[in-house]
């Protein structure tokens, strides 16, 4: 449901360089409406990855750094803020691959998401039970260490455990990564309903166009590090020459 409030996110002309040299994006320019969710589309090594970690600050603890350009978060700058007070301000990223503490219990890796904001017992226990309201299979499996879950339950807790933080704002780096078609619906149908029921605004780099576009209400085409196309989600899966130029691309991604 794309709305007509005030961008919650704004991304205007980032660069992004690695070490001393090595120029990652080229000029990014987005937008991402309060209460929507936006599809960030490109082929591997297009700057998906990248874009995301500049916006959660994360892209420091590999050596980058924005060059130049602004990110604003709720009309505040946070261009160059901390990643652990970009948490707390409600902006959260759920990184590829799931990164699952293996060895933990799928509880103790979803609880982990919680300690951002030193909650209260009380509270803790409050955001689990509405954790496990999401994903009933979770609960079910809440004794079960991690790594000896699927793929798809992997996912499952990786976004459960970014829920913990009370985001406004999440960043899912190929959420379909690696899943059977039926557990890429799965995943896609509880981000939309979080997004409707809970009001959370996503914004998410996808390989599965055909996913992407089925949810998102808008969506920008990565290329070389620069954006070479957006719009409404239903425009771009109707473009036939977006199709061949890019999208058949991404789907191999």
């Amino acid at each position: 449901m794309m709305t007509t409030a005030a961008p919650i996110l704004a991304v205007d002309n980032v660069h992004v360089i690695y070490g001393q040299s090595i120029l990652a994006l080229r000029g990014i320019t987005l937008r991402v409406n309060e209460g929507s969710i936006v599809a960030l589309l490109g082929a591997n090594g297009a700057g998906k990855t990248t874009t995301l970690k500049a916006i959660s600050s994360l892209v420091r603890a590999e050596r980058g750094r924005v060059a130049q350009g602004e990110i604003r978060f709720r009309g505040d700058i946070i261009t160059h803020a901390d990643a652990a007070g970009l948490v707390r301000r409600g902006i959260v990223q759920v990184l590829e691959g799931r990164r699952c503490f293996a060895h933990l219990t799928v509880e103790q890796n979803i609880v982990a998401g919680g300690y951002a904001h030193r909650p209260s017992r009380r509270v803790l226990a409050d955001d689990l039970d509405r954790v496990y309201t999401w994903f009933p299979r979770l609960k079910q499996r809440r004794r079960t260490a991690a790594g000896l879950n699927s793929g798809g339950e992997q996912q499952m807790i990786a976004i459960g455990r970014a829920l913990m933080t009370r985001p406004k704002l999440m960043l899912l780096d190929e959420p379909s990564m690696g899943l059977a078609p039926m557990l890429v619906e799965e995943i896609f149908e509880i981000i939309r309903n979080l997004n409707r029921r809970e009001g959370v605004s996503f914004l998410l780099a996808e390989q599965n166009t055909g996913f992407a576009l089925r949810y998102a209400d808008h969506a920008y085409v990565v290329e070389n590090g620069q954006v070479s196309a957006h719009g409404t989600a239903a425009d771009l899966a109707a473009r036939t020459d977006m199709a061949s130029l890019y999208l058949g691309a991404i789907a191999t991604d």
